[in-house]
């Protein structure tokens, strides 16, 4: 499997300040044609991501992908990044979305409980960060590294500085803390379940048909604050059309305390299960599938990371 970590932006702030402004400025019609020329760029440039693309649309279709897939699926993702900007510009009512069981977060959230967000890659987790905040529903921190994608990530906070707020930087002193302390408050605390830093624990799952490594500090995380997880699952369907899912994963996360290898046995029982619903949602939208790397462990790989 390749470190994602290690893989470089290539874009640059002149060309998406350009994009951000025919957004902005001329409207979505005249922006979303901007969409070809970027995936025909990447289709032709981006090798690696096209030929992740490739292998994961083959794995999860059951037959060798084609390229007019490939174009589809990097398609879909920049048209994610592009409505994103919409709505963290505040217009929301140039989209289409609808939200499934809801009340999972909205009830939590009127009774003052922090909860996770276990989200994904699998369509757009940032969906979820720009309605919270856009709508003032959902009080909502973000644990992640910023220093990822920087660019994309510095103009879109100068868009709405109110995002930069939210983050909870992995790289700070005291990340744990920072949770616990957004908990307490009611928060709910979004994280990533799907890709795992360079030497970070991990389990081995069977994922669509092959070993896969998923990083187990999410679920530790969930049993050390006691919290409920809720699985979120932004697809897009094509034009302006999302669909946001919502599910109960668990009300709580327990590990054996007492016993070493029974609570590993345990953590990777519940990383098992993450994966298994994440398969799920793969198969039913996979060009959504937005991890634009080689995901799946070689065939000689240990069982146990």
């Amino acid at each position: 499997m390749s470190d994602w970590s290690s893989q470089r932006e290539r874009s640059t702030r002149s060309a998406v300040r350009l994009i951000l402004w025919i957004a902005l400025h001329l409207g979505r019609a005249p922006a979303r044609t901007l969409l070809y020329p970027i995936t025909a760029y990447f289709l032709l440039k981006a090798r690696p991501q096209r030929r992740a693309s490739r292998r994961f649309l083959t794995r999860v279709l059951g037959r060798p992908a084609r390229m007019t897939e490939v174009a589809r699926h990097i398609h879909c993702f920049a048209a994610t990044i592009l409505d994103r900007v919409y709505l963290l510009a505040g217009r929301r009512e140039l989209l289409d979305i609808h939200l499934h069981q809801p009340e999972l977060v909205t009830d939590r959230v009127a009774a003052g409980q922090g909860f996770l967000l276990l989200g994904s890659h699998l369509g757009s987790f940032e969906l979820l960060r720009a309605l919270a905040i856009e709508e003032a529903r959902m009080p909502l921190k973000i644990l992640m590294y910023p220093a990822h994608n920087p660019v994309i990530t510095e103009l879109l906070h100068a868009l709405n500085p109110t995002i930069a707020g939210s983050v909870i930087s992995l790289d700070s002193p005291k990340p744990l803390l920072a949770v616990k302390e957004s908990l307490d408050a009611g928060y709910a605390v979004g994280l990533l379940g799907d890709r795992r830093m360079p030497d970070e624990p991990a389990v081995i799952c069977d994922f669509l048909g092959r070993r896969a490594s998923f990083p187990s500090g999410p679920l530790s995380l969930a049993a050390l604050t006691g919290v409920p997880v809720i699985l979120p699952f932004g697809i897009y369907r094509g034009g302006n059309r999302y669909d946001v899912y919502f599910e109960r994963f668990a009300e709580r996360v327990e590990l054996d305390r007492h016993d070493r290898a029974r609570r590993e046995s345990q953590l990777q029982d519940w990383v098992r299960r993450y994966a298994d619903r994440l398969a799920h949602h793969a198969r039913a939208a996979p060009f959504n599938w937005f991890n634009f790397y080689d995901f799946w462990e070689d065939e000689d790989a240990v069982s146990q990371a």
